[in-house]
């Protein structure tokens, strides 16, 4: 998980590549859930959606300024 700190110091660009990075990644964990019911690190799950919800915000407040 990338630290609060280094994500604000990123450009809107690479905060939304990063979204994509995660979307995918989410992606494959859900997949693998439902096709094995079973998935090899389930904290990730938590971690990748609670990293996104911070980006989102992040570009939130950006596009405010």
């Amino acid at each position: 998980m990338t630290k609060l700190k280094e994500l604000k110091e990123l450009s809107i660009e690479q905060l939304e590549f990063r979204i994509d990075e995660i979307n995918k990644t989410l992606f494959e964990i859900r997949n693998e859930l439902a096709i094995n019911h079973k998935v090899e690190k389930p904290h990730l799950l938590k971690t990748l959606k609670k990293e996104k919800a911070q980006i989102k915000t992040i570009m939130h407040l950006m596009a405010k300024k």
